[in-house]
Parts: structure tokens; sequence; C-alpha cells
């Protein structure tokens, strides 16, 4: 069988993105037909740059949901090695292939002689997993501790500013490679982070229930109550194992185990992210307490809290859902950066910084193993810079 010629490759390749190119006409379709009933995410569609980050955005997250749900996509398993398929070149025929494997190593072989596309694909299943819900995660923590801060002030203020620029004094950078060394592992201080941090998205969405059905107390109470312990089950699910310091929740009823290197890096990028979406919500939280519907709630009788979440925080929400974006590029960045350095994340995981760094050492000779991830880590990113300048566009014509 012989070699594939680069136009027959990027057939194939377009052949294998078939689910996503789908996913993506019908998302774009319905989006534009019904854009003016849906606020600033309609009011992207009018901005040719956001428009360009939300398709780049978009593809990445399709082709993530089409391999980690589906297995669709990829041409081999990401983390088996071919005899005969180290260092292969694009487009060649995979040797000794059976009747149900696929013949050809598209994007070739690394120096391995794993798939490097089978990798590229998997890779973007790792970093959807980890970023946006990261990131959320972040912004729960940063929301719940900054609109106090920034509406109260006075010495609950000083102390949080105060925490908050104690963690920032440390470079990002170093502090994150510090979080996800073994030894730092070893001493179970993520676990104990882990306990503290996953309890705010409880603390957010329980305030925020209870404030906007205060005065209705039947309603609130049952929402409360099924909501809590759906959270609750969760919340012991995510930081019970059986190799971390919680030990007291029986593994039989755990909804899902998360793996111990992927449950490190979410804590570590909630831990790094959170005191910045602090700082931001704070300031906005402080220039929008002076509006005029600020003092109509407050004339109302409305408690501070139905303020901060159902007054102050929506008027906020066109600058923090810009950073939000920005800051899932920025968490995605990171996550490369690790695997590049081999922290955190396993080392046979197919991420796209451990899929860079494996082919930088034969990329003189080769440079198709480290340049395919590489490109796919740089669209990504691009894309949600572009989806945030474009956001950022829209909202400031409302």
């Amino acid at each position: 069988m012989e070699d594939l010629s680069w136009g027959a490759i990027l057939l194939r390749v377009f052949i294998r993105f078939l689910p996503v190119w789908i996913a993506l006409i019908v998302t774009f379709s319905l989006s534009i037909a019904f854009k003016r009933r849906l606020g600033l995410y309609g009011k992207l569609f009018d901005n040719s740059i956001g428009v360009v980050g939300f398709g780049l955005v978009m593809f990445w997250v399709y082709t993530a949901l089409s391999v980690g749900l589906f297995g669709w996509i990829a041409t081999q398993d990401p983390l088996s090695a071919a005899t005969g398929m180290k260092n292969a070149m694009p487009g060649s025929p995979l040797r000794g292939a059976g009747p149900g494997d696929y013949p050809f190593y598209l994007l070739g072989g690394d120096t391995l002689a794993r798939d490097v596309f089978s990798r590229m694909i998997a890779g973007s299943w790792v970093v959807i997993r980890i970023a946006p819900l990261a990131t959320l995660f972040s912004f729960m923590v940063g929301i719940t501790l900054g609109l106090p801060a920034g509406y109260v002030g006075g010495k609950l203020d000083t102390v949080l500013s105060f925490l908050a620029n104690l963690i920032l004094a440390f470079p990002v950078i170093l502090l994150f490679y510090l979080l996800v060394t073994p030894e730092m592992v070893e001493t179970g201080i993520p676990s104990y982070m882990a306990i503290v941090l996953f309890l705010f998205p409880i603390i957010f969405l329980t305030v925020l229930i209870n404030a906007r059905f205060y005065t209705q107390p039947r309603r609130r109470n049952i929402t409360l109550a099924v909501l809590l312990v759906v959270l609750g089950w969760t919340y012991l699910s995510l930081i019970s194992d059986p190799e971390t310091v919680v030990r007291f929740w029986p593994q039989a009823l755990d909804l899902f185990n998360v793996p111990a290197g992927i449950l490190v890096v979410f804590v570590s990028v909630v831990f790094v992210n959170a005191p910045t979406v602090f700082r931001i919500v704070r300031g906005l939280t402080m220039d929008i307490k002076t509006r005029d519907y600020v003092a109509a709630a407050q004339t109302r009788g409305e408690g501070p809290w139905y303020i901060m979440l159902w007054e102050i925080l929506p008027n906020a929400r066109g600058p923090l859902i810009v950073d939000f974006c920005l800051r899932i590029g920025y968490t995605t960045i990171l996550l490369g950066t690790l695997g590049f350095f081999g922290l955190g994340l396993p080392t046979e995981s197919p991420d796209w910084g451990s899929t860079i760094n494996q082919g930088r050492k034969l990329l003189s000779i080769y440079p198709h193993a480290a340049i395919v991830p590489a490109v796919a880590l740089l669209s990504l990113v691009l894309g949600l810079n572009l989806l945030a300048d474009g956001l950022r566009e829209e909202s400031l014509k409302d």
C-alpha cells in the first residue's frame, strides 16, 4: 500500500471530522435564525471576529465530545504503539493492519510509534474536561468572596483583599508548578484544598436560591433540599478517594472517580485563578453599588445578598463573560505547559503539552509530531481570544 498524498490526507481528515461539521452547521443555523432572541449570545453573530472565534472554540468542543463520549473521529488508540510506525510520516500505511483497523496514520507517528492524529483528537478531550469547568469553579469562588468584599467593604474587604494579594504575589507559573509537584501531592495539601474550594459552588448556589426565593419559603426549602442532596453527593464523590486524605465516604456510593492527577491539576487551576477573579468582581461591585437601581433595591428593603446576586452580578456579566473566555485560554496554556514539563497529568496522557514535548526531541527531522498538537493548542486559544474580543465589543453596545 502506497503513502497517501497531501490531498488525500486532507480529504480523509475532513471526512473524519464529519460529525463535527454537522454539529457546527446545526449550531450556526439555529443560532443565526434565533439570534434576536438570544441576548448577548445572539448579538455575537453580528460580529465577524466573534463568529470566527466561536467557530474555532466549538470545533474543538464538538471534537472533544465526539471522541470522549462516542469514540468517533480518532482512527487509532492514542495510547497504543504500532510495530514499525515509529516517526512515520503523514499518510503512512499502517503495518500489519487488520480488517477492523484504520489503514493509515493520517498525520504520522511519534517517537513511540503512536498515531499523532488520534493523540491530537484525544488531547482535546483532556483540555475540555478540565479548563472550562476549573475556570467555572474559579469564578464561583471569586464571585462568592468578591461580591461581599466590594459591597460591604470594611474589615471584610481588607482581610479578603490581603489574602488575594498574598496569593497573587507569587509568580503564577511558579505557584502552579509548586502545587502539582509529586512532593506537594504526597503531603495531602491539594486534597485539603479540594475539600475547601469545592464547597464554594454549594455555598454560591445555596445563597443564590435563598436570596431569590426568600419570600417564598415553601418553594425555597424544597429547592434547597433537592439542591443540597445532589450537590452534597457530588461534592463527596469529588473529594473522596482511597488514595487521598478523605476516606469516610464509602467508595460504593461514589458517583464517579476522578483520576488523582486530574484532580490535583483541577484544584491548582481553581486556586491560582480565584484571586484574580475576586479582584475583578470586587472592583465591579464597588462601581455598580453606587448606581441608582441598587439604591432603589435598598429602598424596597431587599437584603444584601439579593442585591449582590440579583442586582449587581447580572449587570457585571459583560466583563465577567469576557474574562471567563480569556481565562479558559490561560488555563489551556497552563495545562499545555504542565504537560510539556511532565507535571500534574499522567506521563502517558495524550494532552497537547505532553505530545509537543515528545515530538520536540526530533523536531528538525520529524516536525509533524510536535507541529500538529501545537497548531491544535494555538487554534483553541486563538478562538477563545477572538470570542472574548467579539463578546467585549457586543457587550459595550448594551
